[in-house]
């Protein structure tokens, strides 16, 4: 009876992990079949023309500006915001209350924000439809992965590195930016690539603080287009599925891109950081 359950769930577990796969392939099999005759050198490297044709050169660098900008603003609040829960803060209420917070921005809809980056950025601070609008909407946004993912990487990290390093007579600050920050620096950067994909993805926060100008962004005060925003305006107003269908080629390929150099640099970081360890342990033991 036992080993009947045991082959009852490893097949639901791989019927499961079969699924999911199955319908991450027919997302992007769809995609790409609907899309891939559109792209050419003309159509990643062209102007964009509202009567038809040319390219989404000025969207793809709307795209990176905005990733720059979310990412510069959120990841040292996030990491900082982090480093105090887990190393500064005295575990009582005011610790809870600021977990539950990130916890409930986790779980806001994007456009929610959007109305808040729209009535804030856009109108308060006079920022107009720019990037730096949208950016910062989209920073508060990814603000909750980083701290949590932060806060994770914070706790694998093993007790004796902190003993070895307050051993040697290093400071409690000394500690944390030589030995524990490097020590979680991989898993801060996987949080940083979850973030960068929510950003690539969003469309309703930047279509209510970016605008949707179609022209390469000469500044961050510009008003400016993403590809999401882009794909978006492509299915709602021209009901043009190739178009949005080839956005979304460009899309995945841009994640898929940034995720691998993520990955290399996290694997760079690593065996520096082992072999760091591995001396400081060294020194603590003689």
């Amino acid at each position: 009876m036992r080993k009947f359950k045991e082959v009852i769930l490893k097949v639901l577990l791989y019927l499961s992990a079969l699924i999911t796969v199955g319908i991450l392939v027919f997302i992007i099999g769809f995609i790409f079949i609907k899309g891939y005759k559109l792209i050419n050198f003309n159509y990643l490297f062209g102007e964009y023309k509202p009567s038809g044709g040319g390219g989404i050169k000025p969207f793809i660098v709307s795209t990176l500006y905005t990733i720059g900008l979310s990412l510069i603003v959120a990841t040292p609040i996030g990491v900082l915001s982090a480093v105090y829960l887990h190393e500064y803060a005295k575990q009582g209420r005011l610790v809870k209350i600021i977990r539950y917070s990130t916890e409930a921005l986790s779980g806001i809809p994007s456009i929610v924000y959007g109305l808040f980056g729209a009535a804030f950025f856009v109108t308060t601070l006079k920022f107009g439809y720019s990037l730096i609008a949208g950016s910062l909407t989209l920073s508060i946004i990814i603000l909750p992965v980083i701290i949590r993912t932060t806060e994770e990487a914070l706790k694998v990290v093993p007790p004796s590195y902190r003993e070895a390093s307050l051993g040697l007579g290093a400071t409690r600050f000394q500690t944390l930016y030589k030995v524990i920050l490097p020590s979680a620096v991989p898993g801060i950067v996987s949080g940083v690539v979850l973030s960068m994909g929510r950003v690539i993805g969003e469309s309703a926060a930047l279509f209510l603080t970016a605008g949707t100008v179609y022209k390469m962004p000469t500044s961050i005060m510009s008003s400016a287009r993403t590809l999401t925003v882009h794909a978006f305006l492509e299915t709602k107003e021209k009901g043009d599925i190739a178009s949005a269908a080839a956005a979304g080629i460009v899309l995945i390929v841009m994640i898929l891109i940034l995720n691998l150099l993520a990955k290399f640099k996290i694997k760079i970081i690593t065996i520096k950081t082992r072999s760091k360890s591995t001396r400081l342990n060294s020194s603590h033991r003689t």
